[in-house]
């Protein structure tokens, strides 16, 4: 007998080795998801990313939000890339990614924050200062119920300093809210949630990602990413399930650690979430 995983190994392979799937450098032709309108006084979720694409990589917990509780999603594009001459060419793609998802996307400053790391928050306090106060302003403006951001061990500097960045503007506000920690590059040791994503949201995420054409061209992360929300669900489901618990039957999820920001600090939350395709996704913030 032949082994019967070869054929399912083999198209895994041919999705991930694909040149053929489309980027989009415009939203032209394209047709854009569909979206109930915003109400005014809609509570928001606040998307801190510390790059253009980390929007779409961790946006799950938002985009549920944003259409099954009516939430308005703002992205805040902490930083725009250290290659300065690219940063002009990744607004363009980050704000086609947000068009696409119907999300609203901000500036911290204009062209974005620079040297966003522990080595500026521990060594120049001066410009650590500066750059807190910008992203201060934007929380005071518009006063999220969720704030969704790395976690403090991200790995990479920008998503550490992004951390430490919005706690210190939470706190110098004294906002309280939901936080929502992300993680990327590096898997939390202790997330107590796994969202699910339907095969529809994860497309329009994944479309939402192929915007950034320089990056996905550098590194297929659009293709990957279907992968990394499988291994989230297997992952998760005994991280954040509980050990032993029956695995979900959702095939693509996201992790987070979702807990309060009482004005000062990250407060503890002992509380595990595992938010099927069908539950209730307010249920995370209880």
């Amino acid at each position: 007998m032949s082994n019967p995983y070869l054929d399912i190994v083999a198209d895994h392979d041919k999705i991930l080795q694909s040149k053929d799937a489309p980027l989009f450098s415009s939203l032209d032709g394209l047709n854009l998801p569909a979206r109930a309108p915003v109400a005014d006084d809609a509570p928001v979720v606040m998307i801190f990313a510390p790059h253009p694409d980390d929007e779409c990589i961790i946006g799950a917990l938002p985009l549920r939000l944003a259409r099954e509780a009516g939430y308005r999603v703002v992205n805040v594009a902490v930083t725009q890339g250290s290659n300065l001459k690219r940063q002009p060419e990744r607004w363009v793609e980050l704000k086609n990614a947000c068009d696409y998802l119907g999300w609203d996307l901000r500036e911290t400053i204009p062209g974005g924050l620079m040297s966003v790391g522990l080595k500026t928050r521990n060594d120049d306090p001066t410009a650590w200062a500066e750059k807190v106060n910008a992203v201060a302003k934007l929380i005071e403006e518009y006063q999220p119920a969720v704030c969704v951001f790395p976690h403090d061990n991200d790995y990479h500097s920008a998503h550490i300093g992004t951390h430490f960045l919005v706690v210190d503007a939470l706190k110098q506000v004294n906002h309280r809210c939901t936080v929502a920690l992300s993680e990327f590059w590096r898997q939390m040791d202790a997330p107590n949630a796994l969202i699910a994503t339907t095969v529809t949201d994860t497309a329009d995420l994944i479309a939402a990602l192929a915007c950034h054409v320089g990056e996905v061209e550098r590194n297929p992360y659009h293709l990957r990413l279907t992968g990394w929300m499988a291994d989230n669900v297997r992952r998760g489901a005994e991280v954040c399930g509980g050990q032993g618990v029956a695995a979900p039957e959702f095939s693509f999820g996201t992790i987070y650690k979702v807990a309060q920001f009482d004005g000062r600090a990250i407060a503890d939350n002992d509380r595990k979430y595992t938010i099927a395709e069908q539950d209730d996704i307010k249920a995370v913030l209880a």
